[in-house]
């Protein structure tokens, strides 16, 4: 563990982002730009979020399936309109053989080996899938198609950070297909719901979500829904998508289906994914000065038992320590190092996060006690050893149940709503946070409003449907009331 301090979010919240990342051991720059290498602890974290995804993904009548990580470019250009939203960013394979150089020194690319169908590199997947879907499907028996694969994405980008934004990211991708649009429209509404719920009950997080705006929405999709949470820095962060895509994929890959009476249709469907972005909004919504802040649900280990002896009360500490351990199970690890001091354990401890630090000496045997430490306020607390299960649980639902009531504050706190051009570019100032305005939908004035404040649309939620105003730039009437926010 890296022994520096952190950098204080008033001073520099980006440098506080990164110094936890780092300080967390949770990920790390690699030798290729724009990559990182994420580490234990950190795929710790993505795989119980994994986890749990993927029970609620299976349960709901998915099944996972692997698709291959090259796509032929020919495959894209089937969907112009798709393509359009990954051209800049896509990874392009153009031979498939490397030969020594002629100095011998080295190896380059043998221009004999050029590709006839050049291949990129899994920008998203549904090409691959759908090509694949119009030979799966032909019978309305096959309906509803309801796939979901778990990989790797590779988008270049210029600027990376951390989990936030980098060239290869790992993620979830839901594929359905089903006979009618309704059902397709309801599998999309269900999947956004998911993620919420996920949001909430596992990472401790309250999220906004609603449809995107048509430049914000996934390219080549009917409608695009997205979660959006709120930072400590004030600004949004959208973590997962789910897309109407109707029919116009189903026709440009000609997947059809015979139906009951003997018709033949093009089916109607959706696609959806959350990435290791969530990670970057878990660091984000809970973390404080001294370090990284875990929901006990999603914490790799939620108890760390450290125990403080001499050489002389070595033996008789550890053996209560390890009975402590056996007594609360797989939620515990013993922290037994000797090679470090007990302080040095309760810093790097903190700073990784773990929910609950329990500290065991002789004076704490001698009382038959041990001491709590909450991560989320640092509150010790004396525990008897006979109720140490007992007291543990439900001290780590009140660390659940807190961290999501501050995340409620926070969003609440930063939530603003505007009627007027000059309200909106003052709260832009004066903290951030989510904006509630009227919009004309008109793409020009929503471009504008990005060009001289940074602030997008980030979705229309419900509550803003159908609540009629004047639009706060161009004053036209409005329909509908949509967030804005400057986001990551």
């Amino acid at each position: 563990m890296s022994e520096k301090g952190i950098t204080k979010r008033s001073e520099n919240y980006s440098q506080w982002y990164l110094d936890v990342i780092e300080r967390a051991e949770l990920a790390e720059n690699s030798s290729v730009k724009g990559c990182m290498v994420i580490k234990p602890y950190g795929y710790a974290i993505w795989e119980n979020i994994q986890k749990e995804l993927d029970r609620r993904i299976k349960e709901s009548g998915h099944s996972n399936a692997y698709f291959p990580l090259f796509i032929p470019k020919s495959f894209l250009s089937k969907e112009a309109e798709h393509v359009k939203g990954f051209a800049k960013e896509c990874a392009v394979v153009t031979h498939y053989r490397l030969k020594e150089s002629e100095d011998g020194k080295g190896v380059v690319v043998d221009e004999d080996a050029k590709l006839e169908d050049e291949l990129i590199v899994r920008p998203t997947s549904e090409t691959i899938m759908y090509d694949t879907f119009s030979r799966w499907i032909s019978s309305w028996r096959d309906l509803p198609l309801k796939i979901n694969q778990w990989a790797n994405i590779v988008r270049w980008e210029k600027r990376t950070r951390p989990f936030l934004r980098t060239t290869e990211f790992l993620w979830q991708e839901g594929h359905t297909v089903f006979p009618t649009d309704e059902e397709s429209k309801k599998e999309v509404m269900d999947m956004l719901k998911m993620y919420t719920d996920f949001a909430r009950e596992y990472l401790a997080m309250e999220t906004i979500s609603g449809k995107k705006s048509e430049s914000e929405k996934f390219a080549g999709a009917v409608d695009t829904y997205g979660v959006e949470a709120m930072m400590q820095d004030g600004k949004g962060l959208q973590f997962g998508t789910s897309h109407d895509l109707g029919q116009d994929v189903a026709k440009a890959f000609n997947i059809m289906y015979t139906d009951k009476d003997g018709g033949r249709k093009y089916p109607w469907q959706n696609s959806w994914g959350v990435s290791t972005r969530m990670m970057g909004a878990l660091v984000m919504s809970h973390s404080d000065d001294n370090g990284l802040v875990l929901p006990p649900n999603i914490a790799p280990m939620k108890v760390v038992v450290i125990p403080i002896f001499t050489d002389a009360e070595k033996e008789s500490v550890l053996t209560v320590c390890n009975r402590i351990k056996d007594e609360l199970g797989e939620m515990a690890y013993l922290d037994d190092r000797d090679f470090v001091s007990p302080g040095y354990k309760f810093n790097e401890w903190e700073k990784k996060g773990v929910p609950i630090r329990l500290e065991l000496g002789p004076r704490d045997i001698s009382s038959n006690s041990c001491v709590l430490v909450r991560r989320d306020t640092l509150e010790k607390i004396n525990c008897p050893m006979d109720n140490i299960k007992s007291v543990t649980l439900d001290l780590l639902n009140e660390i659940q149940d807190n961290l999501l009531a501050k995340s409620k504050e926070l969003l609440i706190s930063k939530t603003h709503n505007v009627t007027t051009y000059e309200e909106f570019k003052e709260a832009i100032k004066g903290g951030k946070g989510f904006i509630k305005a009227s919009w004309c939908g008109n793409p020009k004035c929503e471009e504008a409003i990005k060009s001289e404040t940074k602030a997008t649309t980030r979705c229309l939620t419900e509550d803003g449907v159908g609540v009629s105003g004047k639009c706060i730039y161009c004053n036209k009437e409005s329909t509908d009331k949509w967030t804005f926010a400057i986001s990551y």
